[in-house]
């Protein structure tokens, strides 16, 4: 695994940590607007990382290039 697709791993990992935490309904709504905006900043890092990858012709396993 490259050192992207940990990248990848890693940000995907974060995000399904922080929904749950919104999910568990355990936070005020300070804290649940601060952990939706940094989803928005993981995601956003996550698809940059993404195109990347697809501009390099490293996309990871499993993933298709389009046409």
């Amino acid at each position: 695994m490259t050192d992207s697709h940990r990248q990848l791993d890693e940000l995907t990992d974060q995000l399904q940590q922080a929904a749950a935490r919104l999910r568990s309904g355990n936070l005020d709504s300070d804290a649940a607007a601060q952990l939706v905006d940094e989803c928005a900043r993981l995601a956003a890092r996550a698809g940059a990382e993404l195109e990347r990858q697809a501009g390099a012709g490293d996309v990871p396993p499993g993933q298709d290039t389009l046409i």
